[in-house]
């Protein structure tokens, strides 16, 4: 296992192609996830956006969104500012579950495949967070790499258990580890963290898109 933000670093010249290419449902989620956005958008907020794929379509249909976008990786950041050089971006590298959001500003929060590295209780609380931050009618869409059993969740939390205390790695030191969750738990957790109504609108393999209103 590698730490989260050196794994990504090294991966930034043919980050693009790779999740174009070869993770398989991913082109078509980023189309997909650019539809879902409201008309009525005016503030977004991307959590995880790395090289910006998802805005690279968003910004398509609605060039003028002031956007704020946060991730760990520096390198990525800096590559997705020079691909949107005129653009409305406040781009923040960092962990989003330790930056504040501003609280009832966005209309639209979005992640794109990076919340399948992070437990329950994590994921609970900056739900809750994004929550928070979303005007009274706004919503979250959430594209990630999702499984259908139990078993399998099961195994890969398994997984990252035993390897995190066979190389003895803190649980709160983020490392690149695939974790994920059930469509059924993705859902649950968003309920439980007061989103009113969550469905699974987009999935191509094991590429799920999921739209949770505030």
């Amino acid at each position: 296992m590698e730490k989260m933000s050196s794994f990504f670093t090294e991966r930034v010249v043919g980050y693009d192609e790779h999740m174009l290419k070869n993770v398989y449902g991913c082109k078509e989620g980023y189309i997909e996830m650019s539809k879902l956005i409201p008309p009525s958008c005016n503030f977004l907020l991307d959590l995880g956006c790395g090289t910006g794929l998802e805005l690279d379509e968003i910004l398509k249909r609605m060039p003028n969104l002031d956007v704020t976008g946060i991730d760990l990786t520096q390198a990525m950041l800096d590559k997705l500012k020079l691909k949107h050089p005129d653009k409305s971006m406040r781009l923040i590298c960092g962990s989003y579950f330790d930056v504040p959001f501003d609280e009832g500003k966005y209309e639209c929060a979005i992640s794109f495949q990076t919340m399948h590295h992070f437990s329950h209780e994590l994921k609970l609380g900056l739900y809750k967070k994004i929550h928070q931050a979303l005007t009274p009618k706004g919503m979250y869409i959430e594209c990630d790499y999702m499984v259908e059993e139990q078993e399998e969740e099961d195994f890969y939390f398994a997984e990252n258990t035993r390897i995190r205390k066979e190389l003895n790695i803190p649980t709160n030191e983020f490392y690149h580890y695939d974790t994920p969750c059930t469509i059924t738990n993705q859902i649950g957790l968003l309920k439980n963290a007061g989103f009113s109504n969550v469905k699974k609108v987009f999935r191509l393999e094991n590429t799920t898109i999921l739209v949770a209103y505030r």
